[in-house]
């Protein structure tokens, strides 16, 4: 990495270089402030995870993709006389990306929501779905609504209509709302027994009931919602060609072959359809978004749960990988050469592939065998990880002892546990200090990886509070601070425990 700037003999250079990087990064805030005109293209975004029937890889050919919201955009492109492009994107940062500029319009089975309308250009609703509730077979009988649900875990998508209903529910009805990534593992948790329900979309529903036995999804209605497709505030002109489009498709019957042509033309879209072609009249009055005040006095409690559990995870996976790493590091040490081998793999296994994989493993590879408690996996995946870390840590710092001192310690007579408890371990443990407290750190900020896990650590409560805050302004800022507060003091008894351990000076 280049460092001219702060390199003595060289400030010109590093003057002009800042310079340089100034202006490119004006430059492009400008380009990002601007409204994305229509060129050639429609480039529109949507989540290629969410599958089947919004947007997946088409089998046959996995370079293109297929789904309602593909020919939905394709419609859109054809009648504004563009070739549609796809822009995958993770689905929680389609409205991040759309105010960014990374595509003109977002469609992927997008919700809409007050929070959404106030941030963003939205369209006209095109599809309406109804929350459902999707239970085990044999529990099909004594849960049939949210009030059954008491004490209970139902999971659901993360900045969802569907996860602010089981928010508000958690205090009313006591269940607790688990938040996922996908909709595919919340009813697969649900098969294995980790979940008791799932409240998603009866889309969703409808596709988990084909993908997985067992399962039941009540047919009574527990909210209705809408489909909609989302532009940046400043190509509302666009959205309102785009609002006639979907108007006269819903007219000349085109959406309603679209909707056929996958399975998701129902009874519910004629009324809607009603509505939406009689004008801004036949709807419904867009309902107020609550300010970011109260929004944030709603959030903060469930950012404080998360803060404390990321440091009670984080405790907890630093205290096992220090166990498991001085035992590793001790094995490679002492250890015969089948012992040294094995530790060896270990080692070079874990830090050659990523935590994340290992977490999935752990948690959804193992379900087979094994079902480990969301918290417990990520405890292990976290733990097991870093005690790879960890182990060359303490083995560089045992083996930079002097071998005069473990050879003088001999002579005097000490043991070989002597040795290591009176001599080599203390100076090991000495100079592990400084790297072992900045791994904490970093586990710190890795525990984010754990909301895979259904896990609704800090950065993933911080997700979910800006996709229904349609901004990232204050949860990040709000994120960034309670890390703060639990990194700072951290460094600081880290740094107070090295000066009192410094070896003295010769």
């Amino acid at each position: 990495m280049t460092m001219t700037a702060a390199s003595p003999g060289r400030p010109a250079f590093g003057i002009v270089w800042l310079a340089a990087a100034l202006l490119l990064g004006a430059a492009a805030a400008r380009v990002v402030a601007q409204p994305q005109t229509l060129a050639a293209e429609l480039v529109w975004g949507g989540d290629a995870e969410g599958g089947s029937p919004y947007v997946e890889a088409d089998p046959r050919d996995p370079a293109r993709v297929v789904g309602f919201e593909v020919d939905v955009a394709a419609l859109i492109a054809s009648k504004l006389g563009l070739r549609p492009r796809f822009q995958p994107v993770q689905f929680t940062s389609i409205d991040a990306s759309v105010k960014r500029g990374d595509f003109l319009i977002g469609l992927s089975g997008i919700e809409d929501t007050p929070a959404r309308r106030a941030a963003l250009a939205v369209t006209v609703p095109y599809y309406e779905f109804r929350e459902v509730l999707t239970v085990r077979a044999a529990d099909a009988p004594r849960i049939r609504t949210l009030d059954d649900l008491r004490g209970k875990r139902v999971g659901t998508l993360g900045g969802t209509i569907a996860y602010e209903i089981l928010l508000a529910s958690q205090a009313a009805r006591g269940l607790v709302a688990v938040s996922y990534d996908d909709d595919v593992h919340p009813y697969s948790d649900l098969a294995l027994g980790r979940l008791d329900a799932v409240l998603l979309d009866h889309v969703l529903a409808e596709k988990a009931m084909r993908r997985e036995r067992g399962l039941v999804t009540h047919a009574e209605t527990v909210a209705v919602g809408h489909y909609v497709g989302v532009l940046d505030r400043r190509n509302a002109a666009v959205r309102d060609r785009i609002d006639a489009i979907l108007r006269e498709a819903m007219r000349d019957g085109t959406l309603e072959g679209i909707f056929r042509r996958w399975g998701l033309w129902n009874d519910d879209q004629p009324a809607l359809y009603a509505r939406v072609t009689a004008g801004p009249a036949g709807q419904a009055p867009p309902q107020r978004s609550p300010g970011t005040a109260t929004a944030v006095m709603r959030y903060l409690p469930a950012l404080l749960r998360a803060a404390v559990i990321t440091l009670v995870l984080s405790c907890l996976a630093m205290a096992l990988a220090v166990a498991a790493g001085v035992v590793v590091a001790s094995g490679r040490v002492y250890g015969g050469p089948l012992v040294r081998a094995g530790l060896t793999a270990y080692v070079e296994l874990t830090r050659g592939t990523p935590v994340l994989l290992q977490l999935f493993v752990l948690y959804y590879g193992l379900a087979e065998l094994v079902r480990l408690p969301a918290f417990v996996a990520a405890l292990l995946g976290l733990g097991l990880n870093y005690a790879a870390y960890e182990s060359e840590i303490y083995r560089g710092a045992l083996e930079a002892v002097p071998r005069g001192q473990l050879e003088a310690a001999r002579v005097l007579g000490l043991g070989e546990r002597q040795v290591f408890t009176l001599v080599r371990g203390p100076q090991a443990l000495r100079l592990a200090l400084a790297p072992m407290t900045n791994d904490f750190v970093a586990l710190l900020k890795d525990s984010s990886l754990v909301s895979v896990l259904t896990v609704v650590e800090l950065t993933k409560q911080t997700q979910i509070f800006a996709a229904n805050l349609g901004s990232w302004v204050v949860p990040g800022a709000l994120c960034a601070a309670l890390y703060l507060a639990m990194s700072l003091p951290l460094a600081r008894a880290a740094r107070r425990m090295e000066a009192k351990w410094k070896a003295p000076t010769p």
